[in-house]
């Protein structure tokens, strides 16, 4: 017999989080009491509940048998006194301190010795709700990610003075409720939320120094990189209600370490309404009746982009050796697109000239090697170049050039972004920051390697996790990725974390 199967659990809270709880504990056998504050919604709850069941059956995905099993499970309850049948409560109410402790206080003095508090909170401190109970020993974080039945990862949080037994009930019941659990220390973001910083928020950086408009950003991190949708997508779908709060408290929760630091863009978008699909613009339009995308908003035009489309770059092309392996990815590609490359120590004048960036700009490639800045372009090799490219022009790159050289990079079909300099393009800079937050976490002994990127990955959706990414890109190049970064720009954001360090000195894989 599983633990579930004889297990009692409290709900506190029928909103969509406490629904989704309630609807994984019971289908996996426990009986699950459902207490809300307000009147009639825990009786709301189960109805929508036993739906999503009879839907499920509808569907083919849930047995007439198994439904009826787990509708029989839910019980409405009248009265915080019920809960004394518990071994786990879980709350899921407002996302405020004071309530929280208020409710864990109660609590003590109703439900057994050996009942599990949970909570569900995702960015106030475990330890401080603990701090209000009596016992806070068995106060424990329980993080879900919505939709609960689908996002199938779970944070097991440890307060200051969380058991271990309570931490391994907790794990023990999310795996038999069908999902990942991870372990944390009691940190601003656990895991998902701390992790998830680099994406946007570098982003937003971008589209703050002008890199490139937002839909060209998602694009590259899409195609390029394989995330499922671009930063400004993911912003939108979630809402910037949601996300900016979320941004501001890790930035400030962390006393303002500038590698959390948010954007004004989001903090000024916020406040005009733009939240996303929820009020039908954000970084893009959506269609009133269905929320489909119906386009970008407005973006201020490039002083620097061509008026028009240029035919592709025909003359001869000379690539910069500085990077090797960058450099030979780029010939091998203009090799492939017909171009015809020259192969002397310096460019002809005739020459368009190719450069390879890593960490750094054209800017200064072409400063540090001396090159004509009206003639040279960046190409971005550190991802496969075969469903995306990225071009970068400097302040001083004929536009008329960096348009026929985009059309030459794309003569193929595959499309060719053409973005403004930017110490490591966009997908470098994303990519790098990704991973040195990611050691980072691990180097504070939040999480382990493997419940870091087990996180992420089945959290956030991306196609690698931090650490995971660190080892498929090189974890050396990311770190000179990052160093070139922090010597460009001068800012702490970018300061490599000791974890990454240390482990490309020792030649250690990140993940050890």
């Amino acid at each position: 017999m599983t633990r579930s199967a004889s297990t009692v659990v409290g709900i506190v809270g029928t909103g969509a989080m406490g629904r989704g709880i309630a609807q994984i504990a019971a289908q996996a056998g426990c009986r699950v009491l459902l207490l809300d504050a307000r009147d009639g919604a825990a009786a709301e709850a189960k109805a929508m509940l036993l739906k999503q069941w009879d839907k499920l059956v509808e569907k083919g995905r849930l047995g007439v048998d198994a439904a009826a099993a787990a509708s029989a499970r839910l019980e409405v309850v009248a009265d915080a006194g019920a809960l004394a049948a518990a071994d786990l409560v879980v709350e899921a109410i407002v996302e405020q301190l004071d309530a929280k402790r208020a409710l864990f206080k109660q609590l003590d003095d109703i439900v057994r010795a050996d009942c599990v508090l949970a909570t569900n909170t995702s960015s106030l401190s475990v330890t401080a709700i603990a701090a209000g109970t009596a016992r806070p020993e068995r106060v424990a974080g329980f993080h879900f990610f919505n939709p609960v039945p689908l996002m199938k990862v779970v944070e097991v949080v440890a307060g200051a003075l969380t058991a271990p037994a309570a931490l391994d009930l907790l794990g023990t019941l999310a795996a038999e409720w069908g999902h990942t659990p991870v372990r944390a220390q009691d940190t601003p973001g656990f895991i998902v939320n701390h992790a998830g910083r680099g994406y946007v928020t570098e982003a937003l950086a971008m589209l703050r120094e002008g890199v490139a408009e937002v839909a060209t950003i998602d694009a590259i991190l899409r195609d390029a990189a394989g995330f499922k949708l671009g930063p400004f997508e993911l912003l939108d779908l979630t809402g910037l209600d949601v996300s900016q709060p979320v941004m501001e408290a890790i930035y400030r929760q962390y006393y303002d370490d500038p590698r959390y630091r948010p954007s004004p863009i989001a903090a000024q978008r916020l406040a005009a309404g733009l939240l996303g699909r929820k009020s039908g613009r954000g970084f893009y339009r959506y269609d009133d009746a269905s929320g489909r995308l119906a386009g970008a908003l407005h973006e201020a035009p490039n002083p620097q982009a061509p008026a028009t489309t240029a035919a592709p770059w025909a003359g001869p092309v000379w690539v910069c050796a500085a990077q090797p392996d960058a450099a030979d990815a780029a010939r091998a590609l203009l090799h492939k697109l017909g171009a015809t490359l020259e192969h002397g120590a310096r460019p002809s004048e005739a020459a368009l000239i190719v450069v390879t960036p890593l960490g750094t700009d054209v800017s200064a490639y072409v400063a540090g090697e001396g090159l004509d800045a009206l003639r040279t372009v960046g190409l971005d090799t550190l991802l496969p170049l075969a469903r995306r490219r990225t071009l970068m022009r400097s302040p001083a790159t004929d536009p008329v050039l960096a348009a026929q050289a985009q059309a030459l990079f794309s003569a193929d079909g595959v499309p060719a972004s053409l973005i403004t300099d930017s110490v490591g393009f966009v997908a470098q800079r994303v990519l790098a920051t990704i991973v040195n937050i990611g050691c980072e976490i691990v180097q504070q002994g939040v999480c382990s390697p493997v419940d870091l990127d087990r996180a992420v990955e089945l959290g956030l959706g991306y196609p690698l996790g931090p650490l995971a990414w660190g080892e498929a890109l090189g974890a050396g190049r990311v770190l000179a990725i990052l160093r070139a970064l922090q010597a460009r720009t001068g800012d702490m954001r970018y300061r490599p974390s000791l974890w990454l360090v240390r482990r490309v000195e020792l030649g250690l894989p990140l993940r050890a």
